[in-house]
């Protein structure tokens, strides 16, 4: 897997048509079930919210994105002929001026751009349940530039919901726009190669769960949020942020993949005791509910893959997977 700014003009546009051959393709959810999931890209998006209460602030995040991401990216060779590896977003690099960056300046070789500012733009954020605000962003409203213009979003804004409760209309047909508000004082503050420092320097697995979830600002510390892979959907607006259905932003999979690289990353800095460190349950906020995972645990993606025990997703190199991070 190659960073985004590493690949050609070609490979890019590859991986863009990839995904537009993506939304084109029939779902394998039923829409009886799932009437939001009208083509492929939403059976991603679903399974996502499925699972959603299992795969965040938990023991199996790590290895059920790895696995995610991969059935991603063997959905776009098997079913669109892409020929490309799945490229991850490193956000250090976009962290000075996301606009400016290669995946969001809006170019026909982006990820497309910021969305328009709309009429009421509110000029801060505040980042709940701490008492710290932020600058905005510019944008916030519809994304009309770049290859994902006036792109239609099939599954809710379920945003508001609780974190803790799955809701009633998760699946509901709701078209709506993709919508972006590109925050530079975020990925700054957030996502910098500082950040990604000191991810890989984390001494332990439950560090490193902690520091990608948890802020060093003390009050945001404090109340257990923004650690740079929270940071890196807040910071592209409503749409990536939304806790549940995320997986419609065309970024998520690199956003994902770049997670999936900080572990591996960190995995290879002590193989002997890294490969296989766990901790948490399957459970969000490892709730004590839920027993402590272990590499016999089984992980499960609805009908996107055979079910999995975490021993098969602890390694890059290892069962169906065969890749490395390139630079």
């Amino acid at each position: 897997m190659f960073k985004q700014g590493s690949l050609s003009r070609g490979e890019r546009l590859d991986y863009i048509d990839a995904v537009h051959c993506m939304r084109q393709k029939l779902p394998i959810l039923p829409i009886e079930e799932y009437p939001g999931v009208r083509h492929r890209m939403d059976d991603f998006a679903a399974t996502h919210i499925n699972y959603t209460l299992n795969i965040h602030i938990s023991g199996i995040f790590f290895a059920w994105h790895r696995q995610f991401v991969w059935l991603w990216e063997k959905a776009l060779r098997e079913e669109c002929g892409y020929n490309g590896y799945q490229p991850y977003w490193n956000w250090a690099l976009s962290a000075s001026d996301l606009p400016a960056s290669p995946l969001f300046d809006g170019s026909e070789t982006s990820l497309s751009g910021d969305g328009d500012p709309p009429d009421n733009l509110e000029p801060i954020i505040p980042l709940l349940p701490s008492n710290v605000s932020i600058p905005n962003g510019r944008g916030g409203g519809c994304v009309t530039n770049g290859p994902f213009a006036n792109m239609t979003l099939n599954l809710p804004d379920l945003d508001a919901a609780p974190g803790d409760v799955f809701p009633d209309n998760a699946f509901a047909y709701t078209p709506r726009c993709l919508t972006r508000n590109l925050n530079s004082f975020m990925s700054q503050s957030f996502t910098s190669q500082k950040d990604v420092d000191r991810l890989l320097s984390s001494p332990n697995i439950t560090t490193l769960q902690r520091n990608i979830d948890v802020s060093v600002w003390p009050a945001l510390s404090k109340a257990g949020i923004m650690g740079p892979h929270a940071a890196a959907h807040m910071q592209l607006g409503r749409a990536m942020d939304d806790f549940w259905t995320a997986p419609q932003e065309p970024t998520f999979m690199l956003h994902h993949a770049m997670v999936d690289r900080i572990w591996t990353l960190w995995q290879e800095q002590d193989l002997k005791n890294r490969q296989y460190a766990l901790n948490g349950t399957s459970t969000i906020m490892n709730a004590p509910t839920t027993p402590e995972v272990d590499l016999n645990t089984e992980l499960a993606w609805g009908p996107l893959s055979v079910t999995k025990r975490l021993r098969e997703l602890m390694s890059t190199k290892a069962y169906d997977f065969c890749y490395v991070y390139g630079d």
